[in-house]
């Protein structure tokens, strides 16, 4: 059975626009795509879409296609038997089995090679896979929601993306906004994150955030989105300390400044 799925932060019409067609979607099973920048909260997406789902009982399992190499990759979905390489001293169940019934979450989708492209296909079109070094047909029941913050319909066009492969997986596409259209809700992301923060640190309470402080988080543009304010509250908050006043220096950037660096050179010589 899956684990709780994440919680929505925010009310504003960007963010509900995105989980309500999430939720419109959720019944169908049919492959879903989502697309948005890094730190938007694409997996979030993807667990409503499972929760909401007549297998929200069932396994959600997730794979991240930038973080692993391509033979990798081919294992950790499709499995291997003994002896398919080097070290396979053992079966294993791949994403696909271990997903079975539920939903596989493949994020940052783009970076799949066109060959596992061509098995994904497969999968998606017959339900029916290989292990690697195996020769025995599987057949499967999963539901497979891809994200990406890559333009797969230019890739398509360049053939650096198979075409047919984006053609069955968007069905439909959700986008998530990025936070620089989301500005109403910074003040209840901050407030959340610095609570947390201030529990895992043991703290007492949080006295909240200074209208300076307010002003500089929603002037930035946050590249970085949703995780990179959560980062830069964190270290806002630590960095205060505990403490009855409101937080007032906001700090976006930990890095310190190039005449900072060479005064400490200066310092150390």
């Amino acid at each position: 059975m899956s684990s709780n799925p994440q919680r929505a932060i925010g009310s504003s019409a960007a963010l509900a626009q995105a989980l309500d067609q999430a939720s419109a979607l959720a019944s169908i099973n049919r492959p879903i795509l989502v697309l948005g920048e890094r730190g938007t909260g694409k997996e979030l997406i993807a667990h409503r879409l499972h929760f909401l789902s007549p297998r929200w009982d069932q396994a959600f399992i997730s794979l991240n296609c930038a973080t692993i190499s391509e033979d990798l990759m081919e294992s950790e979905l499709f499995g291997h038997e003994p002896g398919a390489f080097t070290g396979a001293q053992k079966i294993h169940h791949g994403r696909f089995e271990r997903a079975d019934g539920g939903s596989l979450f493949l994020d940052e989708l783009g970076a799949m090679s066109s060959r596992l492209q061509e098995k994904l296909l497969r999968v998606i079109e017959y339900g029916e896979f290989e292990r690697l070094g195996g020769h025995k047909t599987l057949k499967v029941d999963v539901r497979v929601i891809a994200a990406t913050n890559a333009d797969l319909k230019a890739m398509a066009s360049k053939g650096e993306f198979r075409a047919d492969l984006l053609d069955r997986l968007a069905f439909d596409v959700i986008s998530t906004p990025p936070l620089r259209e989301r500005l109403e809700d910074i003040e209840e992301l901050a407030d959340y994150f610095a609570m947390r923060m201030s529990i895992e640190l043991g703290w007492a309470s949080f006295a909240g955030f200074s209208e300076i402080a307010l002003k500089a988080l929603k002037d930035y543009s946050w590249p970085g989105n949703i995780r990179e304010l959560k980062n830069c509250i964190e270290r806002s908050v630590f960095r205060q300390g505990e403490t009855d006043e409101q937080l007032e220096d906001i700090i976006i950037d930990p890095f310190p400044k190039h005449s900072e660096v060479e005064l400490s050179k200066d310092k150390i010589g």
